[in-house]
């Protein structure tokens, strides 16, 4: 069985590889973040999964046959990625406004025939229906297992509002996301309301927790009703736009408060309310509708997010969070946040690669597989992304020896790598070709590698190096010098990492660095 999404793995060294050194064991996890959707345009074009378009993917499930739902807050459309295709699992697109974006609405009817007005959050129940959080519309909608959608709660005209009451007659205002316990109750995350409501098996909506009643004079002078912060009795909590719901194994509920910059959890069985990760003494700005964001890992109460979205609990009880402004994933566990996938300078962009290397633009929900794989929905890079726990190759052999691998390949030496001063070094030649650099060591006081427009200059003895890229060049330092041992040049890793633009780890137990 493959490993789960969190696993305990040796201390590792990173990219520094200086030993000894350790760091947390969750923060040791290895992944392999891939494209499994989306070609990157904006668009709703289907087929072949890399060749699809998105338009700001937001919500995602994985359904029991391994097939991801992708809800599209722009398309109005619910898609499937299956077996390597995306096609449109509900919705239409009736009509395009003056952008040429297509235009939402609220019909009923068969799921081939309906039409949705920026479906958000979407999740399965033990039958397999599908609920979805329609949010332009204010509604929750229902696909049955017989394909046919209906407004299972909220007006049937689309009517925001605050009210409880018989499903049909309660009214929501841009509810963005849901999750389903065992025996049908649904929780239902009322962003703009600021609340969290629940609708019961019979059909009944009410609302968890106090609404606020805070006020903040918006832009030309107006004032406008914001969210709220307040930790206690679960009548009496708080929330600043509610934007992301997950049951743990005990029914409790984790809620991601994204105007507030926090996770809070919801105890059912005390009745009550706690911030679980975030800054807890939430402060305002004049007139501000949300707390400050930040980025910090560490304690949980020391932890700062960037407009938490989308969460998702693990097989192990921890919280994977779409941290949406941080351009991260974030994971909450055993009273810690780290990042799984992102930079702590929030750098945005589309890298897939390993975890450090990888990049992200505004994730907004994350969704794990039987598995244990991890799907992020890559919103403003219209992709969806996948991270898989790094695997050693199967054929490598703990038996003392410092082996380097180059993503699941062994790299094959005829002389061993070794450790000289705390530094893992390497003989280039294996390396670099594998990397697919060409080697040239005609001078035997130098070592040049070409790879395209790229090249690298080392001298033996020094540590400087001599990086040119094109007509631009520049020198930079390394902290050991290559030399020659038996005929054969070594370099430092770190030299790969920092060179060669690669992400460098080292497993103690296996003795094995891993390039990615």
């Amino acid at each position: 069985m493959k490993r789960k999404a969190i696993i305990l793995l040796c201390s590792m060294l990173t990219i520094a590889l200086m030993l000894p050194f350790t760091v947390n064991a969750k923060a040791a996890e290895l992944y392999d973040i891939t494209t499994v959707a989306g070609s990157g345009n904006f668009g709703v074009q289907n087929g072949a999964s890399l060749s699809a378009t998105f338009l700001t993917p937001q919500a995602l499930t994985v359904l029991k046959d391994g097939s991801l739902l992708v809800t599209g807050s722009q398309s109005h459309l619910i898609r499937q990625i299956k077996d390597g295709q995306v096609s449109v699992f509900a919705g239409i697109t009736f009509d395009t406004d003056h952008l040429g974006l297509p235009v939402g609405g609220l019909v009923d009817g068969k799921k081939g025939e309906a039409i949705f007005q920026s479906p958000r959050g979407i999740a399965t129940d033990t039958s397999g229906n599908l609920y979805i959080a329609d949010s332009d519309n204010n509604v929750i909608r229902k696909i049955d297992t017989r394909g046919n959608v209906t407004t299972f709660a909220g007006s049937p005209d689309g009517v925001m509002g605050m009210k409880d009451g018989k499903s049909g007659q309660a009214l929501f205002y841009h509810p963005t996301d849901i999750a389903i316990t065992a025996n049908g109750t649904i929780y239902v995350a009322d962003t703009l309301n600021h609340v969290i409501r629940k609708i019961s098996p019979t059909g009944i909506v009410t609302t968890l927790n106090s609404s606020s009643d805070r006020a903040v004079q918006a832009y030309g002078g107006e004032v406008e009703l914001a969210g709220d912060y307040k930790d206690g009795k679960l009548s009496e909590a708080k929330f600043n736009e509610p934007s992301g719901l997950a049951l743990d194994a005990e029914g409790n509920l984790y809620v991601s408060d994204s105007g507030n910059q926090l996770v809070r959890y919801i105890d059912f069985s005390e009745g009550t309310v706690t911030t679980v990760a975030g800054n807890k003494d939430v402060v305002y700005p004049r007139d501000a509708l949300y707390a400050i964001g930040d980025y910090v890992d560490g304690k949980a109460d020391e932890a700062r997010f960037d407009f938490p979205k989308g969460i998702a609990v693990t097989a192990e009880g921890g919280l994977l969070i779409a941290d949406s402004s941080n351009n991260a994933v974030r994971y909450y566990f055993e009273g810690k946040v780290i990042t799984i996938v992102g930079t702590l300078d929030a750098d945005f962009g589309d890298v897939d690669g390993g975890e450090r290397t990888a990049r992200l633009h505004h994730p907004t929900d994350v969704a794990v597989a039987a598995n244990g794989d991890i799907y992020v929905a890559d919103a403003y890079n219209n992709k969806i992304k996948k991270l898989s726990a790094y695997v050693l190759p199967a054929e490598l052999k703990i038996d003392g020896s410092i082996h380097v691998v180059n993503g699941s390949k062994i790299i094959a030496f005829d002389a061993k790598p070794e450790i000289i001063n705390n530094r893992v070094m390497v003989p280039v030649r294996a390396v670099a070709e594998s990397l697919g650099y060409e080697v040239n060591l005609s001078d035997p006081t130098k070592v040049v590698l070409t790879k395209g427009d790229i090249s690298i200059e080392l001298t033996i003895g020094s540590l400087n190096v001599k990086k040119s890229v094109g007509n631009l060049a520049e020198t930079a330092a390394i902290d050991s010098a290559p030399y020659i041992k038996d005929n054969r040049t070594y370099v430092p890793v770190r030299f790969i990492s920092e060179q060669l633009s690669k992400q460098v780890d080292w497993l103690v137990d296996s003795r094995a660095v891993i390039i990615r």
